[in-house]
């Protein structure tokens, strides 16, 4: 064995190609890389290369919002108010305060208590919640779950809706959350807004409010601020004992801001005001005198048969976009909605009978004009902002003469003009010496024009109900219902029956 290893190693080498002393080709170094250069990265093959960063937004200031100073008027600019706040002012497009928000605005921003006499659409919304943010946002503290800083009571649905939307769009550029409550819908959706983040204002109806607390989901006892909003409506719909016992699981007066609102001003009302206040500072705007410099104002004298004739030909005479019909029943209501749409008009209910969901879908259809007429019983007079209603129309007269105040606001918001047209027939004329006492002056009434008493066209035919399983239970339950006749039942073979003793 040792023998063969050198014969094989001979061998090898007498073959070509295998030269023992061919040397090997160097093989080429590797080119030395530079090392990277720290201050200018180089971009790697296999990540994108970066964006170049966004140029940074301008920080707004107040010099994008220039309002010039007015004789008689009071700017926003005059009240201090925080940046995030005056920004929020800017983009509402708000440059002048209104005669409420410039006497009260100075007291509430001090902390003082206030009682005001106000309606809906004079401003009275934003004046609470612009008290609101700027003491939140100049005084922060530890946010907890279920104690809310500021409680805004109502007596509506609608109204509290109309409260959250105020308030979301003056609070955009604060960190300040609220939470509706009302009842009738969405317990689940509210609960669980309750639940799942600290809160710090929580609008709401007595009600469904006094629910969630019993369930320890809300606690009032660090309640820095208590809105009270149309105080003497809770009145008249029995909720004052309700929110009596909220507004005592409040602090003491002594330790809390408390802001009265009130359409009138009689002596229960200030009663309760003066029990829940502390040195309050007394508002009263007119707001009678406001409705009668912006909105113009008709009252027909016709019968209760050309009523809706009279009706109907002005809507379709003066083409009219959006206008709020009032009425006293809720069965009337439905009856003019379904008789004006066999006229062509795109009409809508708004009453107690309408379940919340719907009442928001018909707000909401109105707004977007998808329909032109909204028909509303006094469900509607208060908290609702609709922005370019042109007509409000009185089908019947209320029974109530302040209510008359509350409708016609609907229209000539803002400081922009309506017109308001009611209808008295044999009976609701002897509201109008009332609703003068009111107002504080006469208003203008005459006899229908021409166009008003024109023959209206043959309607168009109700619309036909879709058959459902009625006609065929019916027809089963006459079946059903036929005499059969008696059958003998038979006995299994083989079974006798048992004997009697």
């Amino acid at each position: 064995m040792t023998l063969l290893k050198p014969l094989f190693r001979f061998l090898r080498n007498l073959l070509p190609g295998n030269d023992v002393n061919t040397p090997e080709p160097e093989t080429a170094a590797p080119p030395k890389q530079e090392a990277p250069n720290e201050k200018t990265p180089q971009p790697q093959p296999d990540q994108p290369a970066k964006r170049p960063p966004r140029p940074k937004k301008k920080r707004w200031s107040l010099e994008n919002f220039q309002v010039e100073p007015q004789e008689g008027k009071t700017r926003f600019h005059d009240l201090k108010l925080t940046m995030g706040l005056m920004h929020a002012v800017c983009d509402l497009k708000f440059q002048y305060c209104t005669d409420i928000q410039a006497k009260l605005l100075p007291h509430t921003l001090e902390g003082k208590d206030a009682t005001a006499k106000a309606q809906t659409g004079t401003g009275k919304s934003a004046t609470f919640i612009i008290t609101l943010i700027n003491k939140f946002t100049r005084k922060s503290i530890k946010r907890e779950k279920g104690f809310p800083r500021a409680l805004i009571l109502a007596p509506t649905r609608e109204l509290v809706h109309q409260i959250e939307k105020d308030f979301k769009g003056l609070a955009k550029f604060s960190h300040l959350r609220i939470v509706s409550v009302y009842g009738g819908t969405g317990y689940q959706k509210q609960q669980n807004m309750l639940t799942e983040k600290p809160v710090d204002v929580v609008a709401a109806t007595p009600g469904r409010l006094l629910d969630f607390i019993s369930k320890k989901l809300i606690n009032l006892s660090r309640v820095e601020i208590v809105v009270l909003d149309e105080a003497d409506r809770m009145l008249d719909m029995g909720f004052i004992p309700d929110v009596r016992r909220l507004v005592y699981m409040t602090p003491h007066k002594d330790k809390r801001q408390t802001l009265f609102f009130s359409a009138t001003l009689t002596d229960e009302v200030l009663r309760l005001a003066d029990s829940w206040t502390k040195d309050a500072v007394r508002i009263e705007i007119d707001p009678e005198q406001a409705a009668a410099d912006s909105i113009d104002q008709i009252v027909y004298l016709t019968t209760e048969d050309d009523k809706f004739k009279n009706v109907c030909n002005l809507l379709i005479s003066e083409k009219l976009e959006r206008v709020i019909i009032f009425v006293n029943r809720k069965d009337t209501a439905k009856y003019l909605s379904d008789k004006l749409s066999r006229y062509g008009q795109r009409a809508g209910v708004l009453s107690g009978d309408v379940s919340q969901d719907k009442r928001f879908r018909v707000l909401e259809n109105f707004k977007k004009g998808n329909i032109n007429v909204l028909v509303a019983t006094d469900v509607a007079a208060r908290g609702l902002h609709i922005k370019n209603i042109s007509h409000v129309v009185n089908y019947d007269l209320p029974i109530e003469p302040e209510h008359y105040i509350h409708r016609i606001g609907r229209t000539g918001r803002a400081g922009a003009t309506g017109t308001s047209i009611s209808f008295a027939d044999e009976m609701s004329s002897f509201q109008i010496p009332k609703i003068e006492e009111v107002l504080g002056h006469k208003v203008s009434c005459e006899y229908p024009t021409e166009a008003l008493e024109a023959p209206l066209p043959k309607p168009a035919p109700k619309p036909k109900k879709k058959p459902g399983r009625q006609g065929n239970n019916r027809g089963n339950r006459q079946r059903q219902n036929k005499k059969r006749p008696y059958r003998r039942r038979r006995r299994p073979q083989g079974k006798k029956s048992p004997k009697k003793d």
